[in-house]
């Protein structure tokens, strides 16, 4: 089985392209954090995935990056990352939750990643990425450990350069995109009414482990009746039932990279004005790709999507949208908003995210796309069609 992956020197690629926003942004190096659930920023620079406990990169503005992981994790790390052993230290704030002790093993300060990682010369800004998931532990051990050092929110630092997809990330998402299919199609084929959500989403799980996934890509939905207007939710032991939208929403992650297809599915007949939510829903979705093309305003796209439904005459029933960003995690930067200021470019990756809730019930049309000149790849396309969606 051939599966894509990020190769090495890709890594340091990174970080060389990080270490020149850093110097531009006037910084002397970047903490990047991350955690178990939100692993994106430290996975990026490092291939290191926390299990448990948390994680962070020091990148200093020019020399050798250092990850820094909790107490339990140094033959984990060395065996994980593509960081050599001299740059990885072991520091108490990124332990685990339980925050135990740890007597006996001796860890890391910030000042002693500072020395490591930039020699005699002096930190006085050091930018802060990730500041949504970083933890107060952290931040109080550099308040504490870096006395005299700004602290500077520097996400923004960081961000854009995840944007833009390398070759090798494309080839991660469209195999995750593969495994995410044959997960969708194998839960069309096997569920049945009286199945629990859980027994559902067991079917999905089993199929992507067996074809070359390495995680779901996000947690996985199935669900119906009422929760299907929720714009978040998770499943329960609730049975499947006849009558009532089924919401599918089912993610792979290769290598890192994530995926997911949605749509709604039914046994039975739905009632009339839910099965003209489901295909206004569809024709929202397939609009939506038309406006997806490189130089394309994201604002503009959100403007034309938002005022295209409310001519429609379905307004009432849009919560958030159109599209979010895609990459490591399923939900991540940039998203297509409204208030957005910025063009698509080229090898961007985003998820066409077509949600609409009403009184009791709703539904999501969703998959992958990567920006192209003229228009927009659709990584899964399989779905996309009403004939899949009545399951008897």
């Amino acid at each position: 089985m051939a599966i894509p992956s990020i190769p090495r020197k890709e890594y340091f690629d990174r970080i060389a392209k990080f270490q020149a926003n850093i110097k531009k942004a006037g910084l002397d190096a970047c903490l990047v954090h991350g955690t178990e659930s939100d692993f994106a920023n430290v996975r990026y620079l490092s291939e290191y995935w926390p299990t448990f406990e948390q994680a962070g990169v020091f990148v200093p503005a020019s020399g050798n990056a250092i990850l820094l992981i909790g107490p339990e994790s140094l033959k984990y790390a060395y065996g994980r990352s593509v960081f050599e052993q001299k740059n990885v230290m072991q520091m108490l704030n990124y332990r685990e939750s339980a925050e135990p002790d740890y007597p006996g093993i001796p860890l890391a300060t910030f000042a002693d990643v500072a020395k490591a990682a930039m020699g005699k010369k002096k930190l006085k800004k050091l930018g802060l990425v990730g500041t949504a998931v970083m933890t107060l532990p952290t931040l109080k051990a550099l308040q504490e450990q870096l006395p005299g050092v700004e602290l500077v929110w520097a996400d923004e630092v960081f961000r854009p350069l995840r944007w833009n997809k390398s070759e090798n990330e494309l080839a991660c998402h469209r195999k995750a995109f593969k495994v995410a299919e044959k997960a969708v199609q194998a839960m069309l084929n096997e569920m049945k009414p009286g199945m629990t959500e859980f027994q559902a989403i067991g079917i999905a799980q089993r199929e992507i482990y067996a074809n070359g996934g390495e995680y779901e890509g996000h947690s996985l939905y199935c669900f119906g009746g009422d929760r299907t207007s929720n714009g978040i939710s998770r499943p329960t032991y609730a049975k499947l039932k006849k009558n009532e939208i089924i919401q599918l929403n089912i993610g792979a992650r290769v290598s890192g990279y994530s995926s997911s297809i949605g749509l709604p599915v039914w046994f039975g007949k739905l009632p009339k004005e839910q099965m003209a939510l489901v295909e206004f829903g569809l024709r929202a979705h397939d609009y939506t790709f038309e406006l997806m093309k490189a130089g394309a305003d994201a604002a503009s796209i959100a403007k034309k999507y938002t005022q295209w439904g409310i001519d429609q005459g379905w307004g009432d029933y849009m919560l958030y949208g159109p599209v979010h960003g895609l990459g490591i995690m399923e939900t991540e930067s940039p998203w297509i908003e409204t208030t957005s200021n910025y063009k698509l470019k080229e090898n961007m990756t985003y998820q066409i995210d077509t949600f609409f809730t009403g009184n009791g019930y709703g539904l999501r049309w969703e998959t992958g796309v990567i920006v192209k000149k003229g228009g927009c790849e659709i990584m899964s396309t399989k779905f996309g069609d009403l004939k899949y969606c009545k399951l008897d």
